[in-house]
């Protein structure tokens, strides 16, 4: 690696702006004023992305150490994040039975032509999909490169303090004074109280000869560096929710009497019951004018939860044992060895089976039984009696015409469409009829067999969110850490001040990485209680000049 040599004797590494051993700006960092001396960020330590600018790997790393490419993949993440909000997520889509087609289907007819367009695009599924991973991922890369490629060099500045620094980096700090030109001060006894009336302010104190340097709250440096942690942290949490076992969130419509598998667990739910209570009038502190309406005060699903003893055997019949029975409530979930049940959906009165009697036709209209017609899982044959079966030829949930053909737009029975099969053993004859919109067409001229249409059975369905995160205690521990990151950086600062007395002349200079009027205050504390021959100045960061 190419070096440079300070007139000091020290050999620095390229890209030092300012040598290691004494301070002074390197040759090939040119310094024609205050205003122009190096950024004291790293003491003027060279950084990696600044040094190697060679290699694909040196490349790389340079693009991902730029804080400028991290605030720009911060805020397409932002974005990104902020148009899957806009129409909600597929696992949280109000359909029972969703499929690929019905879930389509919805974003088109609840929201028209963005929702179709939303879909297309596939934010529909955004916050999985695997451009949406890869911005998480190229976040994390930066925040690691932008630290390693800060943090080394800081270290380096941060554990050696530097003591009999040259004249010109003295000057080139933003808070300076000096004894006039001529003048020689006598040291006598200075630099012991003025180390005496600095750790009085809790500064730490170095000492060599006639050079002394008082420090104070040097881990505030870090600041920045344990918030990237915490986030590091943090987006590895969110990142493993992608690795199987660590998350779940599922979301599962279970009708009153059901039992349904909960997707990625060897769990079953049953939905026993479930039930809206209302608040009554003698229930509120003032009477209200409601104008015939009610006000919820609970949603609940009375539930079991069963074990599939056979998850782990490939194609056998499940074996459910219970093992936890309970009501959920929303805000109360059912736990089960960090399996959570919460109660986040509902649809009340719902059609759940059509009820039919099978007539034969004639002068009395004899009745010769019931049908009951299941519209989520309708049996196909249903026996009469010993003579009579009807059988399910065709079920169509959500009826429409394709064209010249029959057709269902959803799996949710909307618009339920039967065409239906008597037969008769005895007379070893069939005949066929069609159930729709609570009308029963017949395909012969001359039936002999028709439908009489009985009460529904109406059932309430229960939406549940099944949630499972192992990682959620690293997301809270990352944010916790990043927390104390943030807390450093903010409520304290690194302070340094330095007297050194050089050829006759006293020198007084002070940096800190904020508050430069504290600084200021301090330092000129300092000098009114030693009486120093000194005029304290804050030469401004933007321009030449004292403020």
């Amino acid at each position: 690696m190419d070096t440079r040599k300070c007139e000091c004797g020290h050999t620095n590494p390229l890209g030092t702006l300012l040598c290691e051993s004494c301070g002074k700006p390197t040759e090939e960092q040119q310094v024609v004023s205050q205003a122009s001396f190096p950024d004291m960020r790293y003491e003027g330590r060279a950084r990696r992305s600044q040094t190697y600018k060679r290699s694909v790997v040196d490349r790389i790393w340079n693009f991902f150490s730029s804080v400028k490419i991290a605030i720009y993949l911060i805020i397409i993440t932002l974005l990104a994040s902020a148009v899957g909000t806009i129409f909600p997520q597929k696992p949280y889509i109000p359909v029972p039975v969703p499929t690929e087609a019905d879930v389509e289907q919805f974003y088109g007819q609840t929201y028209g032509v963005l929702g179709k367009i939303f879909y297309a695009l596939g934010f529909h599924h955004l916050y999985d999909s695997w451009w949406f991973v890869t911005l998480l991922v190229m976040i994390g890369t930066s925040l690691v490169i932008c630290s390693l490629d800060r943090i080394i060099p800081l270290y380096k500045a941060l554990s050696k303090p530097r003591l009999n620094q040259h004249v010109s980096f003295l000057r080139g700090q933003r808070l300076y004074a000096e004894t006039a030109e001529g003048e020689v001060f006598e040291a006598n006894d200075a630099f012991e109280r003025a180390g005496e009336v600095l750790k009085k302010r809790g500064y730490k104190i170095f000492r060599d000869g006639e050079s002394l340097l008082a420090e104070k709250a040097r881990f505030s440096r870090w600041g920045p560096y344990v918030n990237h942690i915490g986030l590091i942290i943090f987006l590895l949490g969110v990142l493993l929710r992608s690795v199987p076992g660590f998350y779940m969130d599922q979301f599962v419509w279970v009708r009153e009497g059901q039992t349904v598998s909960v997707p990625g667990t060897p769990y079953y739910v049953k939905n026993e019951r479930y039930r809206t209570d209302y608040y009554s009038e003698d229930e509120f502190a003032q009477k209200l004018d409601l104008k015939g309406g009610v006000i919820a005060k609970n949603y609940q699903t009375d539930a079991i939860l069963y074990l599939n003893e056979n998850a782990d055997l490939p194609g056998a019949d499940p074996s459910l044992k219970e093992i936890l029975k309970g009501p959920i409530v929303v805000n109360h979930p059912m736990v089960y060895e960090g399996l959570s049940l919460f109660q986040t959906g509902r649809q009340e009165m719902q059609l759940g089976a059509l009820n039919f009697s099978l007539v034969e036709l004639g002068p009395e209209n004899k009745t010769l039984g019931d049908i009951k017609l299941d519209l989520y899982a309708p049996d196909k044959d249903h026996k009469i009696n010993d003579d009579i079966t009807v059988r399910v030829l065709d079920y169509y949930p959500d009826f429409f015409m394709d064209g010249n053909a029959p057709a269902t737009k959803t799996n949710v029975p909307n618009n339920p469409m039967f065409a239906l099969e008597v037969i008769s053993a005895k007379d070893k004859t069939t005949e066929t009829m069609v159930y729709l919109s609570g009308t029963v067409l017949a395909k012969e001229a001359n039936p002999r067999y028709s439908l009489a249409i009985k009460k529904p059975d109406l059932i309430n369905i229960s939406g549940l969110m099944v949630r499972k995160d192992k990682a959620l205690p690293l997301i809270y521990f990352g944010c916790f850490v990043s927390i104390i990151g943030l807390t450093m950086g903010f409520y304290w600062q690194h302070r340094r001040i330095w007297l050194q007395l050089t050829n006759g002349r006293l020198h007084l200079a002070g940096h800190t990485n904020k508050n430069w009027f504290g600084l200021r205050k301090e330092a000129e504390d300092l000098v009114g209680k030693l009486q120093l021959p000194l005029v304290v100045t804050v030469r401004s960061q933007d321009r030449g000049g004292d403020h």
